[in-house]
């Protein structure tokens, strides 16, 4: 857990001192880290009685083609490339801008699965 309170220093570089503590609602979530696996979803309530939909394991991918413009849900192997964290690689970590090896090629990861509920990827 992570707080996401305003931060203790000021623009200039001094420090803020707070008239109050921290606060439960500051805190921020744990991370998703969505694996590959049999689907399994987790629904989260976020502030104002809205959802989000995480992803905590998946098994497909919806993978788009941009030279003849159509999508497939195809199956994914593993993660080849994370530019976020290399130890994502190992751990097969699906996160945004992970390159991931399927069935049709290599394609990029476009939207946030932890945070969107689905898998969608652009084709290398």
């Amino acid at each position: 857990m992570q707080w996401h309170g305003r931060s203790v220093r000021k623009e200039t570089g001094g420090r803020i001192r707070f008239a109050r503590g921290k606060r439960r609602n500051e805190i921020g979530s744990s991370p998703a880290d969505s694996h590959i696996g049999e689907d399994r979803t987790k629904i989260i309530r976020t502030l104002g009685a809205n959802q989000k939909i995480r992803v905590m394991r998946a098994q497909f991918a919806n993978v788009a083609n941009k030279t003849n413009g159509e999508t497939r849900r195809v199956a994914i192997e593993t993660v080849d490339k994370n530019t976020a964290n290399p130890n994502f690689v190992r751990r097969n970590l699906l996160t945004k801008g992970a390159i991931i090896k399927t069935e049709i090629g290599e394609a990029r990861i476009v939207s946030r699965p932890g945070q969107d509920g689905v898998i969608n990827a652009i084709l290398i």
